[in-house]
């Protein structure tokens, strides 16, 4: 008899052990919203998207703005749509990046707001626009191959 309530004892600290690093890895994957309030949506268009992953974060000096919401690929450009919290606007010139979180880490967009200027009629980025002024991801691989063999895409 006692031998059985050991093992009932057992077997649910071991369930609970499962539960408590399911719901961490959760929590350290970021797998919620970037707010509970309402998005709109940028794209912006790129030569290469490297390893960029739907759900991937854009982010303003580190700070999580919003995701990618979807890659696709239009008359063979890839274009990336992002969900951009509506607490956040950003100036048409605006700039966008593929950066990588440390060496090989995973890869984010980094938003860089654009200037305004007094007297100049330059306006904010809406629902649907697309962000003109982009960075593709550098490619390791590439890189290597240039520092080893001398190589330039340059030729």
């Amino acid at each position: 008899m006692n031998n059985r309530k050991t093992e009932i004892g057992v077997g649910l600290f071991i369930s609970a052990g499962f539960i408590a690093l399911l719901f961490l890895a959760l929590q350290v994957a970021s797998t919620g919203t970037i707010t509970n309030g309402e998005t709109y949506t940028l794209k912006a268009k790129f030569d290469n998207i490297g390893g960029l992953k739907v759900r991937s974060p854009v982010k303003v000096g580190g700070v999580v703005v919003g995701r990618v919401s979807s890659i696709q690929l239009e008359q063979l450009v890839p274009v990336v749509s992002m969900d951009i919290s509506k607490d956040y606007t950003f100036p048409e010139t605006s700039s966008l990046s593929i950066l990588t979180a440390g060496l090989l880490g995973e890869q984010y967009l980094g938003l860089e707001p654009g200037f305004t200027m007094e007297g100049m009629d330059i306006g904010m980025l809406e629902e649907g626009a697309y962000i003109q002024d982009t960075k593709s991801a550098l490619v390791l691989e590439e890189l290597i191959g240039q520092f080893l063999f001398g190589q330039s895409n340059e030729d």
